[in-house]
Formats: structure tokens, sequence, C-alpha cells
């Protein structure tokens, strides 16, 4: 255990004699009790005890002491024996007549290590150290799942907490900074983008957009999802006429999705064999609504052994008041 010495030859530092290294005073309080015994030899004592020259009686912590003889500090065990806490024994060669025996103690239970972390609080590789309070702090344990990223959570103990790299959102980032999205073992990640953001003048390098393969024959009435994707693909050969209906979703209109002065368009792609179907009637949100189409007539057929391609463009310019652009176009 390292002992403080508060005298020469380093005032207010800690000696190490196991490591013969003095540390600085560092987290010892004031009130820590260090005490000073300082006895004269007449000459020929081995060990010393008892009342010192001011009267106070040598008392120290087995371990805790420093000996001087002359200002020139022994070695414990050595030069030395303290084991009983009253007395030093074992000094060699004997004291002679005006030596000066100093013992430095202090009292460990008085030791307060103030503002200090100790490696007994770190519990694992990863702990954080992290505050929780003015003038305060916290273990944060590691998380115990590979990837997991921090997290801002002032309703934890710590306002942190671990979570998966999938999760949060991004939010408030200043204009002019960009948002760079990047993955080096796979695509980049899908991005779903609530409440219909304004994007002004988005330059887009190689984009990708999601379509549906339906895998089914078109007939009856089609319900377009736009919010799943604006492409949809009836991928099997029809079966029948086709009712062609532009929704949100099967609990969200279209209607609610686009403001006034918005558009969308979606294409529908129909397989055909060798007898070819067509959409008869179009809706939005389950309501009639006549497109005006390209070439300023409305198909009459599809074509067989085909892909028709129909290309509805909505303008809404009310509540569900809409104009429609439509194309029919064989792809074979």
């Amino acid at each position: 255990m390292a002992t403080v010495n508060t005298t020469d030859p380093k005032p207010g530092f800690v000696y190490d004699q196991d490591t013969d290294t003095w540390y600085p005073l560092v987290g010892i309080a004031p009130a820590s009790s260090i005490t000073q015994w300082v006895k004269t030899a007449v000459g020929g004592e081995t060990s010393v005890s008892g009342t010192g020259d001011d009267a106070t009686t040598l008392s120290y912590t087995p371990g805790t002491e420093q000996v001087y003889l002359n200002g020139v500090l022994l070695v414990r065990n050595s030069d030395y024996t303290a084991t009983n806490g009253t007395s030093i024994t074992g000094l060699s060669p004997a004291l002679v007549v005006n030596d000066v025996v100093e013992v430095i103690t202090y009292n460990p239970s008085n030791i307060q290590i103030t503002d200090a972390v100790l490696k007994t609080d770190i519990t694992a590789k990863g702990d954080l150290i992290v505050g929780n309070a003015v003038d305060d702090y916290a273990i944060l344990n590691a998380a115990t799942t590979n990837g997991y990223i921090l997290s801002v959570n002032s309703s934890t103990g710590t306002g942190l907490e671990w979570i998966a790299n999938d999760q949060g959102d991004i939010t408030a980032v200043t204009s002019g900074t960009g948002i760079e999205i990047t993955n080096g073992t796979g695509p980049i990640p899908t991005i779903a983008i609530a409440n219909a953001p304004t994007l002004t003048s988005p330059i887009l390098v190689s984009g990708e957009e999601r379509m549906v393969f339906t895998g089914t024959a078109a007939t009856g009435t089609i319900n377009i999802d736009l919010l799943t994707a604006n492409t949809h693909f009836f991928n099997s050969n029809a079966t029948g006429n086709q009712t062609i209906n532009l929704r949100g979703s099967s609990t969200t209109s279209l209607n609610t999705i686009l403001a006034t002065n918005d558009t969308i368009t979606a294409v529908v792609l129909i397989q055909n064999g060798s007898t070819a179907y067509y959409p008869t009637t179009f809706q939005v949100d389950g309501s009639a609504v006549t497109p005006k189409w390209q070439g300023g007539t409305a198909p009459s057929a599809g074509n067989a052994s085909s892909i028709d391609a129909y290309v509805f463009t909505v303008m809404k310019s009310g509540s569900a008041t809409y104009t429609v652009l439509a194309s029919q176009t064989k792809f074979a």
C-alpha cells in the first residue's frame, strides 16, 4: 500500500515503496488524519516507541507508515520492522546519540477519494462514464448486441440509451449540409419519409423506384395502391375487362395524400394473351372519373399477346376533384 509523505523530500506526495514511485496526493480530502511522531535518540536504541519529543505517543497503521532517520527515508522490512502499530523495531545499526527518528503515518479510514472514478465501477469492456446530473456521473453499461448505437433519451437515468442501428429519425438537419446515405455491403436501405415533405430542385443520380409484380390476372375492379408503388404489373394473362381504381391504400384515400395543386402518376401494366382485355372504367378512391385520353379517344380494346401500359396522371384541383390524363401503349 502506498504511504503518505508530508515532509521533505516531496511534501504532499504519496510514496509507493513497492514501485519506488511518488504520486501526487490527489483525492485526499483536507480532513485526512496525517500524523508525525519525532524522537531524538540517546544512543544505542534498536527500537523506538512511546512518547516522542513533542509528548505525543507513537501510533500508526502498519503498512502506511514512513520512517525517516536524520531525514533519510528508511526501507520497510529492510531497515526496520513495523507490525504492531505502537513501536518501530529492528533498527540496524543501533541509533547513536542525537539521531532523529521521524515516523509519518495516516489513518486510512479518513481517506476520502473525491471526484474519482474507480476501476471497479467498470464491469465490462464498452462501459461508458456519462453525466446523469450536475456534478454527478453514472456508468452506462455497454450494449449487449453488436451494432447498437447511442441515442438521446431524456427519460432514462443517464439521458442516453442503446438502440438498434435501424431505429430513429433524422431530424433538424441544417439547410445546405445535405444527407449522404451509403451501405458498403448491399443496396441503399429503404427510406420512408412521412408527411409528404417538399423537395425543392432535387437532383437524383441513378434513382430507383419500387414496383409491384402482382402475379395475378387483371379482371374486374383492380385497386392500385400508390402508397405501395406507382407501377403495378399484372403479369398473368388478363381474363376480363377491368375497372382501375387509384387509391392510397385500403385505409388511406388518394384525396388524403394529395393536397390541392398536387399531381401523381400511376402506371398499370396489363398482360394479355390471345384474347385481349382492357380497362373500361377509371376511378379515384372508388368514384368514377373520366380521363382525357392521348389522341382524344379512349381505347376500345386491348392488344392481344402483348403488354399494354396504361399511364394515368392525376391532377388535383380541389377536394376529390381531379383532371386525369391517360394513355395506352402496346409493348410486344
